[in-house]
């Protein structure tokens, strides 16, 4: 019986929003175990590593060059069987690195059965029929925008930046502000869902607006932050709801703008929470959640599908008419948007493990196709062993180097080396490297998916 664990060799996906050259995580991961014929070009811009079975790009595994899907199709054990018949013999999640130089998307994944119709009715833009909730974990520092901000500073902007009240226009501007005025915070369902009701017709003027305005209004809303950067989007006076960092949201502003000018997105950007996540730090988006990411590198995982519906900051297809029925519109300060790990409880690690403060952690978020854990061996020798689980599990090497042992089967690893580890497997990993600190931590992530909580997930 084949020893369930696979070197992986993984593909790369050129988009313009990518990193460029060897500044790319995604394009350097991927080099580890290339095709012969890969090589990074120093101009080209490298966006998504994929690790998976989503036939858009199937991982394959290094030694027999067999897709994973075509591995996990033929020994459906795998998976585990449970899992196979759940997901049609194919992985539940999609597992990638993203490298992000410049704005991608003003987007939303549809819920299932939206993604059904919309791949019923445009195959072509909606490549399947699952639906594609997401999680995020920071490798460097990000930049992104994550769900509606809390009511009172979306009618803040509506006040203080004027190019963006003349874009909507006066009365529905007006409209929403004696709707949510003094019921901003209330937790009434009732009101609520008047208060949501009342975002979206908002949000809807603003996406509907024309090319025309959106030109103008653009300009004028460049030149504000140009000239006005220490004061940008603040009220006269000690107002309560003044932004912090006026010169950073008017660096912002120009940045998106030089990236792509006179678009939307600049004033969608007042709606939604801009969030800072460091490295380690993670928010998770469910289907109809708005989001967008700005820069940075990042360890993202999701439902196993490519369903996006854009509205802004991309030159693909735009279908603003689907984003804005699609939306929850529910609004939260940033806090409320991050997803916060707790230590994962079967890893078992070994003496030097313990006292270099190592560590494992799990992001587990409230479905039952993903979760991941990230581990940290901190000295040469620390080893971390991974309780069976009853799924199949994708490790990532993201710094240093080590081993990783399934069985008798031992394989070295160094950042960017993928693995496949199959249902009911033992998995250890172990610190090889050499150095002093920060220059000597092994770090990974683990995605995976056990319908059985109880096994191999904590209950959060």
């Amino acid at each position: 019986m084949q020893i369930p664990l696979l070197r992986l060799q993984c593909g790369v996906n050129s988009y313009d929003w990518g990193k460029v050259g060897e500044t790319s995580a995604a394009a350097r991961y991927a080099a580890t175990t290339a095709a012969s014929e890969f090589s990074i070009e120093a101009e080209k811009p490298y966006a998504e590593l994929w690790m998976g079975t989503h036939p858009s790009l199937p991982s394959k595994d290094v030694e027999t060059q067999r897709t994973l899907l075509d591995l996990v199709q033929d020994n459906q054990a795998l998976l585990s069987p449970e899992i196979s018949e759940r997901y049609a013999a194919r992985l539940p999640f999609l597992f990638k690195v993203l490298s992000i130089r410049k704005a991608l998307s003003i987007q939303a994944h549809p819920n299932k059965k939206l993604a059904e119709q919309l791949h019923a009715r445009d195959s072509k833009n909606y490549p399947d029929d699952n639906h594609k909730p997401e999680m995020t974990i920071a490798i460097t520092p990000f930049e992104g925008l994550c769900g509606f901000r809390p009511l009172t500073e979306i009618v803040h902007f509506l006040q203080a930046i004027k190019p963006l009240r003349d874009l909507i226009g006066g009365t529905p501007a007006s409209e929403f502000e004696k709707t949510v005025q003094g019921n901003e915070n209330s937790e009434d369902d009732a009101v609520v869902q008047r208060n949501k009701d009342a975002l979206r017709v908002l949000f809807t003027s603003l996406m509907e607006s024309s090319p025309e305005k959106i030109e103008a209004a653009s300009k004028d809303l460049v030149e504000l932050a140009a000239s006005s950067s220490a004061s940008f989007g603040t009220l006269p006076g000690d107002v309560e709801t003044n932004p912090s960092n006026p010169e950073e949201l008017a660096s912002i502003i120009q940045r998106l703008n030089g990236q792509f000018p006179n678009d939307i997105g600049l004033f969608v950007f007042f709606f939604l929470n801009f969030i800072k996540l460091e490295p380690g730090e993670a928010m998770f988006l469910k289907a109809d959640d708005i989001h967008a990411y700005v820069s940075g590198d990042i360890i993202e995982c999701m439902a196993s599908s490519d369903n996006v519906v854009r509205a802004g900051f991309t030159p693909k297809f735009k279908d603003v008419d689907t984003l804005t029925k699609m939306l929850t519109y529910s609004y939260a300060p940033i806090e409320e948007q991050k997803l916060r790990p707790v230590d994962y409880p079967y890893t078992v690690f070994n003496a030097t493990a313990y006292s270099s403060a190592s560590s494992s952690l799990l992001y587990d978020p409230p479905i039952e196709e993903f979760s991941v854990v990230k581990t940290d061996l901190n000295r040469t020798g620390a080893k971390a062993t991974f309780d069976p689980i009853v799924g199949p599990s994708i490790l990532i090497c993201t710094r240093g180097k080590g081993t990783i042992s399934v069985g008798p089967k031992t394989e070295e690893v160094r950042e960017g080396n993928v693995f496949f580890i199959g249902a009911d497997a033992e998995c250890v990993i172990v610190n090889s490297g050499s150095g002093e600190g920060d220059e000597n931590v092994f770090t990974t992530y683990k995605a995976f998916c056990e319908l059985d909580a109880s096994l191999g997930r904590a209950n959060l």
